[in-house]
C-alpha cells in the first residue's frame, strides 16, 4: 500500500505519506511555554510521516486563544526543545 510506504518531500525522508495538518489544541501553560501534555500529544501522533505543529503566538499581542505556545520569549523557545 503505497500510503504506509516511505516516501521524499524535498530533503526530507517521511517513513510513510501520512501528514497530519497543524491544530490548535490549548495544550501549552498560561505563559506561552510548551508543557508536557504538549509533548505527549506530538508523541502520542509521532507515527505520521510529518506533523506540522500547531499555530504558535509570535507576540504577545497574537494571542487570540489561551493556553496556546508562544515563540516570542526565549522560555517560550526553549521550552519546543521537548517536542524533538
Amino acid at each position: 500500500m503505497q500510503l504506509l510506504e516511505k516516501t521524499k518531500l524535498g530533503k526530507f525522508e517521511l517513513k510513510n505519506r501520512i501528514v497530519m495538518a497543524s491544530m490548535t489544541r490549548c495544550r501549552a501553560n498560561a505563559d506561552g511555554t510548551v508543557s508536557d501534555m504538549t509533548s505527549q500529544y506530538y508523541q502520542q501522533r509521532s507515527s505520521a510521516g510529518l506533523i506540522i505543529s500547531e499555530a504558535i503566538n509570535i507576540s504577545e499581542q497574537a494571542v487570540g486563544i489561551p493556553l496556546t505556545p508562544g515563540i516570542y520569549t526565549s522560555e517560550q523557545i526553549q521550552s519546543w526543545s521537548k517536542i524533538c
